[in-house]
């Protein structure tokens, strides 16, 4: 086999390496040009949801802003927790015992 034959029969494998370091690098160029359009998209998301906050008709309680996904204002809970007192935990027998026993 002579060099010329050589190259001939490893040129399809160098052209489909090539061809993956090509796509590699459009998908590393796309996926930063995504990341950057998808920042300023959510500011301007952000700055509908504000509207639709401060609207006078819709607000926080309104169904376009439930539509949008978000909880109604008069869904939420408060966070407000009463918690009862907490009895002490009654130690049993075996508990007790092993609490005195001394080891030699």
């Amino acid at each position: 086999m002579t060099l010329e034959q050589f190259k001939a029969k490893v040129q399809p494998s160098l052209a489909a390496r090539e061809q993956l370091t090509t796509l590699r690098t459009q998908a590393t160029d796309s996926l930063i040009q995504r990341q950057q359009s998808d920042a300023a998209t959510l500011g301007l998301t952000q700055l509908v949801v504000n509207a639709v906050k401060g609207d006078a008709e819709e607000g926080e309680d309104g169904p376009l802003y439930a539509a949008m996904g978000f909880v109604p204002k008069s869904l939420k809970r408060s966070g407000l927790t009463r918690k009862g007192q907490t009895l002490p935990v009654a130690q049993t027998p075996a508990a007790s015992t092993a609490a005195t026993t001394t080891v030699k």
